[in-house]
């Protein structure tokens, strides 16, 4: 995976999982082959965590079956 991602060209999409509410804004950038940048949308300027796609993949699917969602703190 290229660890050197240029995000300043990056579309940010709200992820379907962020349910809207002041702690939960989970931003996505699609488009970039074997990764998926992630970044906190109320801090835009910050710096985005970029995850290969399998591993992303296997979050998203225990956060759709219930599988950990509540155990970040």
């Amino acid at each position: 995976m290229n660890r050197n991602l240029d995000l300043s060209i990056a579309t940010w999409r709200k992820s379907s999982y962020s349910d809207g509410g002041a702690n939960n804004c989970v931003e996505v950038a699609d488009g970039y082959r074997g990764a998926v940048p992630v970044r906190d949308s109320k801090v835009p300027a910050g710096r985005a965590l970029v995850f290969g796609t399998a591993s992303w993949s296997a979050f998203v699917d225990g956060i759709k079956h219930g599988n950990g969602a509540h155990t970040f703190g």
